[in-house]
């Protein structure tokens, strides 16, 4: 029997490492540039490279607390990747649905994501990497689909595990008492957010400012770039210009009516102001190539009046009441009402940053701009209360109104049934779902060919798969 533990890593670990890829570039680039590749692993017409494991091994000692890898830890990686092959292979022979759009979506995501947080601009990312963003895009886009192959595989392998009660229980009684965990105090938070709408007079007045600079740029009296650095809004002009290079792809990424509009730009032409969900924006076209281009904006933002403030905050304040009068639930409201991007999404609930999609939080999670006037609430605020509605700045800097709901407030405990049936009910998922993915890739493996390294040939599963194999 595969322990759980390895699978269990796999279901967490494995799929996020090809996510995770462009990360690596720096790292692997410069281990080949001193060591020649090597062939390590072949499933099927797929192959493992030595770059692959290293890349891997250096992506975990990233994410570990301590930066230590466990003494199995290359023996445990090379069994992920070997089974991530096995996935792929099989979710090509079972034609599971991964479209171009999905591939190109997440390839543009993860290369914005990487621009942004990680190397600052797209000329430092090719200074370190050594890749254009075409490049890039040519080199990762099988990865990408693989990964999204693998993780389409999976989901059919899980679909329709679930656990009952009693089993929820009985793995719960397995635990030692002396070993349940200790949690702090967590709590449920949610918020129903109205985002103030400019007049037509401020909306006007942001047209003819752009229209303005428009015709000084045409005129010569300035020059595109000195506008954008002087008078843009856009919270990155600082450093990037306000300079953007565009896919048409990109509707997923950026606002698409940005993207629409840039597309129809001739090269040097400047647009008139085109409206979208963070203002006004003059676009400039600087150059075409291909699906790609770049462009130069603008962006002003409609003045919010504090008349604006005073209507929102009382047309919130009367939501508050519907809420507490037991017409609306809070869940219904926020789905009825709030502007936030992410209401359809969760509710409005906020989100743990431990990423597995858990609405417990504690309050040192607490740490956004916009999330620390919450903390300032929660001395007052009980479970079930909602709060009055109060004025905060958004992620963008934009001003906003918004209700507090304190669903839930746990006291500081040791694990148990009562406070924490759900996780201990994930964990039982996850015990079981392991144990589908350990079966499914016993019985799949053998029908593959699969050569690996003799450094891995003795590692624990691989040696029963490999013999699992002979016997075939």
């Amino acid at each position: 029997m595969v322990i759980f533990g390895f699978y269990r890593f796999f279901m967490k670990k494995l799929l996020a490492i090809a996510a995770g890829i462009l990360l690596l570039w720096q790292t692997s680039s410069a281990q080949q540039r001193l060591v020649a590749d090597k062939i390590i692993g072949v499933v099927g017409d797929k192959i493992i490279l030595k770059s692959d494991m290293d890349g891997a091994l250096a992506e975990q000692i990233r994410n570990s607390p301590d930066e230590q890898l466990p003494p199995n830890a290359a023996c445990m990686m090379m069994e992920m990747l070997i089974s991530q092959k096995v996935m792929i292979l099989q979710a090509e022979r079972d034609s599971l649905p991964v479209s171009d759009g999905d591939v190109e979506g997440q390839l543009e995501n993860q290369i914005r994501y990487y621009i942004d947080h990680v190397y600052g601009s797209k000329e430092k990312m090719k200074e370190i990497t050594g890749y254009s963003v075409y490049q890039i895009r040519e080199r990762f886009r099988t990865p990408i689909k693989e990964r999204l192959l693998a993780q389409a595989m999976r989901n059919k392998i899980i679909d329709g595990v679930k656990v009952t009660p009693s089993e929820v229980k009985r793995t719960f009684d397995a635990i030692p008492k002396d070993s349940l965990k200790f949690y702090e105090s967590e709590l449920e938070i949610g918020t129903l957010v109205l985002q103030p709408k400019a007049t037509k007079e401020m909306d006007q007045y942001a047209i003819d400012k752009l229209l303005e600079f428009k015709k000084r740029v045409q005129n010569k009296e300035s020059d595109f770039s000195s506008l954008a650095m002087l008078y843009s809004e856009d919270p990155g002009v600082k450093e990037n210009k306000g300079i953007y290079v565009l896919n048409r792809n990109d509707k997923n990424t950026y606002d698409p009516d940005f993207v629409a509009a840039s597309f129809r730009l001739k090269e040097g032409e400047i647009s008139n102001p085109i409206k979208t969900q963070f203002g006004y924006h003059l676009i400039q076209m600087v150059k075409r190539s291909g699906d790609n281009v770049t462009v130069q904006h603008i962006v002003v933002r409609p003045a919010i009046t504090k008349s604006d403030l005073v209507t929102y905050t009382s047309k919130l304040d009367s939501i508050r009441k519907v809420i507490l009068d037991g017409k609306m639930t809070f869940t219904e409201a926020v789905m009825k009402y709030s502007d936030a991007p992410s209401a359809k999404f969760d509710g409005g609930m906020l989100q743990s940053r431990t990423g597995d999609g858990s609405t417990l939080i504690t309050i040192d999670q607490l740490d956004d701009p916009s999330e620390r006037e919450i903390v300032m609430m929660l001395d007052t605020l009980k479970p079930g209360h909602i709060s009055a509605p109060s004025q905060f700045l958004d992620e963008q800097g934009r001003p906003a109104i918004r209700i507090v709901f304190l669903k839930t407030r746990t006291q500081p405990h040791r694990e148990n049934l009562s406070d924490d049936y759900s996780r201990i009910q994930q964990r039982t998922l996850e015990v079981k779902r392991a144990d589908a993915i350990n079966k499914w890739l016993l019985e799949k493996i053998p029908t593959f060919y699969v050569h690996v390294d003799d450094e891995y040939k003795n590692c624990n599963h691989i040696n029963q798969w490999m013999s699992s194999i002979a016997k075939q």
